[in-house]
């Protein structure tokens, strides 16, 4: 394919990094191509999109905004993208441009623009990939929100990792975030958690006696059923319903807290659904929809006409026998989150969720109080399939019936648990090999990137023990920096930042173990192939400073996953 390709002379530039104003080669690019766009098509003011080309011989970047522009010109693609490009100024920062297919311009650095993300990574650290672009706008984030009936399964573990990442994400990203834990402490399951504590008190004393098909079968439940004979000694027989209610709910929460705590996992509050039962919330959400003009009575109950709102059929929002539905409460507690000031509120669920985001929408929506319609966003996730040696795993020995999250930390780790429950996308079913968690080898994914950082580190302890030190590695000429494996990394490092903002953006947060898996893998063949303790001393001091900035931006990737960077495996 023949291409039109314009090359530019450029001056030698310093780079100077600013640490609170991050250096943004896309938004330079961006600037640089609106200017001749202004010259070449006045008047127009295109979306400019700056993608990867998928080979890399094709240049660094790529734009349609030729292909945007030839319709609203009533010109052909490629003619657009030939005036644009002639009417583009000398940049220090692109070496030549090229027109191809039906109009696309593509983009070759100059092989200092490139070499500049090395420069602004030893300037920020810990802060590259980091932006102000939240404003410090409050965001809530709910998560887990387990009811506490027993153990926290694997599906919860799955929920846990997506929402404490995702709350990273959007701290990094500038958003004043808060994690909050809803409890459902009331309703039928609670009762019947009673009902089994219950039934284990009674066989504590009576081996024979009966226990409900319908009850929780756990071995957990004998341990609540022995912890409240020995704490509530004037009621043996656990007739206390209400006792044995608040003694197992409180033991479970305990429970769920710490294992949250061995997962790493914290929260800003924890939020009773009792309470909007017991502050009135829930009647007055219930008052304020009447009102509304948006219920009706039918049956002896009453209904929510969701389907003004894109359901596909109304709602009972009170029984006949004066009972709320589940979605009620759901409506009332979205709105304290509203009166608490969080204007953004995301509630990350499981798929079997997926039912209530209409009627929740609607519910507020039916409020008419300034609710936003899309008020709350989701994000949904697919449960955990557990393997080991090629089979299921479907039961624990205390949780009876299920998998718990403890158990995979337990076995596994905390670091292997998050990374792999957050290596598929939330929607997508996840199977959890508990073989390959375990392996020491380029197999297991998260070994693989926690082995890049440690093998940074070892390189860069052989560089101190030869008598260089971090900052001649730091203050390093760059332009030695030219080989193929160097320009992937380079190539790589720059997209760090885009790629934590489009995480952000859409609430991806499985998009970082995808990244880190492809830098580790440039790093490794990087280390594979070329040696880094070399006789010459630019050389040798170039390759350093990358190796350095590879290691730091590894560091910061696995932050946000809340996973450790080893400096020694």
């Amino acid at each position: 394919m023949r291409r039109n390709a314009t090359r530019y002379n450029h001056s030698p530039f310093r780079f100077s990094p600013n640490v609170n104003a991050p250096f943004d080669l896309r938004s330079e690019l961006q600037d640089w191509l609106s200017a001749a766009i202004a010259q070449a098509a006045p008047g127009a003011v295109p979306a400019i999109g700056l993608e990867r080309p998928k080979q890399a011989q094709h240049g660094d970047y790529a734009t349609t905004v030729a292909l945007q522009l030839a319709k609203p010109l009533r010109a052909n693609p490629r003619e657009v993208a030939t005036r644009i490009v002639a009417a583009l100024k000398p940049s220090p920062w692109v070496e030549s441009t090229e027109i191809a297919g039906a109009g696309f311009i593509n983009i070759r650095l100059t092989p200092v623009a490139r070499q500049a993300v090395v420069r602004e990574i030893h300037a920020r650290g810990a802060l590259f990939g980091t932006s102000t672009a939240g404003h410090k706008r409050r965001v809530m984030i709910e998560f887990v929100s387990a009811n506490p009936t027993g153990p926290l399964h694997v599906g919860h573990g799955r929920q846990a990792a997506l929402g404490d990442a995702l709350a990273n994400v959007l701290a990094a990203q500038g958003w004043d975030v808060y994690r909050e834990f809803y409890y459902n402490d009331t309703g039928e399951q609670i009762n019947n958690l009673t009902r089994s504590v219950q039934a284990r008190i009674r066989q504590l004393r009576d081996p024979d006696a009966p226990f409900p098909n319908a009850a929780y079968h756990g071995e957990y439940v004998r341990e609540l059923a022995r912890d409240y004979i020995a704490t509530h000694p004037e009621d043996p027989q656990g007739e206390n319903a209400e006792a044995v209610r608040v003694s197992a709910v409180a033991a479970l929460r305990r429970e769920q807290d710490r294992d949250l705590a061995a997962f790493g996992v914290r929260f800003d509050n924890y939020y009773l659904e009792s309470s909007l039962y017991t502050e009135g919330h829930v009647e007055r959400t219930v008052e304020a929809l009447v009102k509304s003009g948006q219920t009706y009575e039918q049956d002896g109950a009453l209904w929510l006409k969701t389907t003004g709102y894109g359901d596909d059929k109304d709602r009972v929002m009170k029984k006949s026998d004066g009972a709320f539905t589940y979605f009620v409460p759901d409506v009332a507690y979205h709105v304290t989150k509203w009166a608490r000031g969080f204007e953004r509120v995301i509630n990350v669920q499981g798929a079997d969720h997926h039912s209530t985001v209409t009627r929740v929408r609607a519910g507020l929506r039916a409020l008419a109080i300034g609710i936003p319609d899309g008020f709350p966003d989701y994000l949904l996730h697919q449960m955990v399939t557990v393997m080991r040696g090629g089979e299921e795993v479907k039961i624990s020995k205390r949780a009876g019936s299920y998998v718990t999250v403890r158990d995979l930390i337990d076995e596994v780790g905390r670091d292997a648990v998050r990374f792999f429950f957050l290596m598929r996308k939330a929607d997508s079913q996840l199977t959890f090999d508990i073989e390959l968690a375990k392996v020491q080898t380029e197999e297991n994914p998260v070994y693989y990137v926690q082995y890049a950082h440690a093998r940074i580190c070892s390189v860069l302890r052989q560089a101190q023990q030869a008598g260089i030190d971090r900052t001649t590695i730091l203050q390093a000429r760059l332009d030695p920096l030219t080989s193929a494996y160097e320009n992937a990394l380079l190539r790589l490092l720059a997209d760090y930042p885009v790629m934590v903002e489009a995480a952000s953006r859409d609430l991806a947060p499985h998009a970082i173990p995808f990244y880190l898996k492809d830098l580790a893998a440039a790093f490794h063949s990087y280390y594979n192939a070329e040696h880094f303790l070399v006789k010459d001393p630019d050389l040798r001091l170039a390759r350093l400073s990358l190796v350095a900035a590879t290691g730091q931006v590894l560091k910061n990737g696995l932050a946000l996953l809340g996973v450790a960077a080893p400096e020694q495996m």
